[in-house]
């Protein structure tokens, strides 16, 4: 799942950014508000970190803005403010979740992961395909009843193939999920990596459906 991170504070940002990428995340960095609105107006990302006190331009105003235009990334606003009349502000203007600094790097994955669960339609914190199983809290996956051994990059895939819950996944689709912006993208390698995993799954199969992508599909 890819994220946008927006936390002017460089060193924060790098805790953040490297909690996020232990958990499987794939995260862009803003470091001010304009670059901010810029980024997240393209409404590619799983979910944004949204902090509230930005340089350039304030966290508030690019939030409503986003909504504005109609971008329905869920976002975590992560802040020092802390009266009810600010968290109030915050999800008026379209926040979904909402921490108060200081916190816990833990919890800002568990919210994100659940944010990102919520946002492609699943209630439950387990996401099901046949007997493969995903615990989104854990961030761990199960085949019939055994841990799956997966790479971290393996374990991206599989993740975010079980949150479109059996919709078709485009190569670019897939390559902007698991890669960074800044990232060289290897779609020979990705293949190479959905093919390891194929195998590593079954019964349950990943389809392959010339001309549009993959799609995971249940054992027939």
């Amino acid at each position: 799942m890819r994220v946008l991170l927006v936390e002017d504070d460089a060193g924060l940002a790098a805790q953040l950014r490297r909690a996020l990428e232990a958990a499987g995340f794939t995260v862009d960095l803003a470091a001010d508000g304009e670059e901010a609105a810029f980024r997240g107006e393209e409404g590619r990302y799983a979910a944004c970190v949204l902090d509230l006190g930005l340089p350039r331009r304030d966290g508030l105003s690019v939030l409503t803005a986003w909504r504005a235009a109609g971008v329905a990334t869920p976002v975590l606003i992560l802040t020092a403010r802390d009266t009810f009349a600010d968290k109030v502000a915050g999800f008026r203007a379209g926040a979904d979740d909402y921490v108060q600094k200081p916190f816990r790097m833990e919890e800002i994955v568990l919210r994100l992961r659940a944010l990102t669960r919520r946002a492609a339609g699943h209630a439950s914190a387990e996401l099901v395909c046949g007997p493969l199983v995903y615990d989104s809290v854990a961030g761990s996956f199960t085949l019939e009843g055994l841990p799956l051994k997966l790479t971290a990059f393996e374990a991206r895939i599989l993740g975010y193939l079980m949150h479109q819950n059996g919709r078709i996944v485009s190569r670019t689709d897939l390559s902007e999920a698991l890669y960074g912006e800044d990232a060289d993208r290897d779609f020979n390698a990705m293949e190479v990596l959905v093919s390891r995993l194929r195998r590593k799954i079954a019964p349950c199969r990943i389809e392959t459906l010339r001309g549009e992508g993959w799609r995971l599909s249940p054992p027939e």
